[in-house]
């Protein structure tokens, strides 16, 4: 599955699995899940060579979810991906004893690391990507990081390695929503400066709307053909993206639908969907 409008109708779908899940293990970060599906979606079911077939092979691409606590998202897409169930994902999600936790866990396939304490993707991406050039690996590397995200100091630590080793197989994608747990990340800690401070440091920069599904394929396919240098996208997106109740509102950082509020963002969220068909 390769096409826009398909791609579009799937994470909107996927949007209401997030609901369900976040709802079942009674928490959750709903917000950057709804803003960071469109990406996720577009990787998995338009980017990467990456399935449950060739989890193993030493040629397949990597991903790391470095904003770990969008895992919500996460695991919807991996289990569509057929990874694992999403039935005993969502029923399972957050509960005693449960391998599905609230940040990415490697004892489940098809995650490479574990994930969420924030600022650790990235560094860990250089090593990926410079170690499948030493050995000479054909695989891509990929990495999203919230924009909250980078206020630490590592993200510019591993930005400054992969300009200085021309990582063109490594990818990062910052899920730009400007809200964070605390507020609009430009009262928190300004960073309208993004292009300029990647480029600076040997970057590729690309700024797209990030839940548009057609710009985020286009820039993927930008950044594989960027040779000499790493990419990063900035996808400009929306903290609550598919309904109202929460659209860029950061109270919806961490938060669990009420049964009246599920209900009506499950209503947007087929109202969108219809309206991309």
């Amino acid at each position: 599955m390769s096409n826009a409008k398909e791609l579009k109708a799937l994470a909107y779908d996927l949007r209401e699995k997030v609901v369900d899940m976040v709802i079942s293990g009674k928490g959750g970060h709903i917000g950057g899940d709804m803003s960071v599906m469109d990406v996720l979606v577009a990787l998995y079911f338009g980017e990467m060579n990456i399935s449950p077939e060739n989890r193993d092979d030493p040629n397949r691409d990597r991903f790391v979810m470095s904003k770990g606590h969008s895992v919500e998202a996460y695991y919807a897409v991996l289990a569509q991906k057929g990874f694992f169930p999403m039935e005993e994902v969502i029923e399972k999600f957050s509960g005693f004893g449960s391998p599905y936790i609230g940040h990415p866990n490697n004892k489940l396939p098809g995650i490479e690391m574990n994930s969420g304490s924030l600022g650790h993707g990235l560094p860990v991406c250089v090593g990926m990507a410079l170690a499948g050039k030493m050995d000479g690996r054909s695989y891509r590397v990929y990495t999203v990081m919230g924009d909250g995200e980078l206020a630490e100091g590592s993200v510019w630590e591993g930005a400054m390695s992969a300009g200085h080793y021309k990582l063109d197989n490594l990818c990062a994608v910052v899920d730009r929503n400007r809200l964070q747990i605390s507020g609009n990340t430009e009262d928190v800690m300004s960073q309208d400066s993004q292009k300029e401070r990647w480029a600076a440091f040997g970057w590729n920069v690309l700024s797209v709307p990030g839940n548009d599904m057609q710009a985020l394929m286009d820039a993927f396919e930008a950044a594989k053909a960027c040779k000499g240098k790493p990419t990063v996208i900035i996808a400009n997106t929306t903290k609550g993206c598919g309904s109202p109740v929460m659209e860029n509102k950061a109270e919806w950082h961490h938060k669990v639908p009420t049964q009246e509020e599920a209900e009506q963002i499950k209503k947007d969220l087929k109202e969108r969907r219809h309206s991309h068909e």
